[in-house]
């Protein structure tokens, strides 16, 4: 799959580094050096997907990253040299779709843009399989849409992808080992945590009241399961 990706990483080195091992991807790859450069090149290219460092001067990453979540569902892929766990769900609650902390494998980052272009592509849907409803939830899996009362709904990818697992099985509950497999696979530096996040976000898309939640239910002690709302 070639795509276009912006990288923002303010260690030229480093930035080098991810540039070359992307451009072997076949990617075509625009490299900036600060937070507002990156929200200039994501705002004019429109990118297939954003590599993102935390520490950037002037505007730092997450900054950026909360910035781009209220214009764009371009995915997110993290970069930092921070490994509390804390951080990490911070990016993941300011709408990044995955985090690699450094230092790492330019490989691995390689492939973790593989799996994230790949997840964020619609795939090709039979017909009757298309668009998902529950309650007042929809899920256009071929034009990857999600819609709240009819009302499009803008969430990351892997925001969608949970939701539109979830609304493919209504009322089944589903442990957050097994959400998170089809978010990230297997996967060390992802805990399920991050099941926890990306539900809290989507209640505040798709519920009526998020703080009394009718629709995206807790099954506690196992999991989550999507309802259509009528209790």
């Amino acid at each position: 799959m070639c795509a276009q990706v912006v990288l923002a990483e303010d260690d030229e080195k480093q930035a080098e580094l991810v540039r070359r091992y992307l451009e072997r991807e076949n990617h075509s790859v625009v490299v900036v050096h600060d937070g507002r450069s990156a929200l200039e090149e994501v705002r004019r290219l429109r990118p297939d997907l954003l590599v993102l460092d935390v520490m950037l001067p002037g505007v730092d990453g997450l900054d950026v990253c909360r910035i781009l979540r209220r214009e764009s569902d371009i995915p997110v892929l993290m970069l930092t040299a921070r490994t509390e766990e804390d951080d990490m769900l911070l990016g993941l609650d300011l709408g990044a779709d995955d985090y690699m902390t450094k230092p790492f494998s330019p490989r691995e980052l390689a492939a973790r843009v593989r799996t994230l272009l790949r997840r964020s592509t619609p795939k090709a849907a039979a017909a009757p399989d298309r668009l998902l409803r529950v309650g007042g939830v929809s899920v256009d899996i071929e034009r990857h849409e999600l819609f709240s009362d009819g009302t499009r709904i803008s969430c990351t990818p892997g925001e969608f992808r949970l939701i539109a697992t979830m609304a493919a099985r209504p009322h089944r509950v589903f442990t957050r080992a097994q959400l998170l497999e089809h978010l990230h696979g297997i996967d060390q530096y992802i805990t399920t945590r991050t099941i926890d996040t990306h539900v809290l976000n989507l209640r505040k898309k798709i519920e009526p009241d998020p703080r009394k939640p009718t629709r995206l239910l807790t099954v506690y002690g196992v999991g989550y399961k999507l309802s259509d709302g009528q209790g």
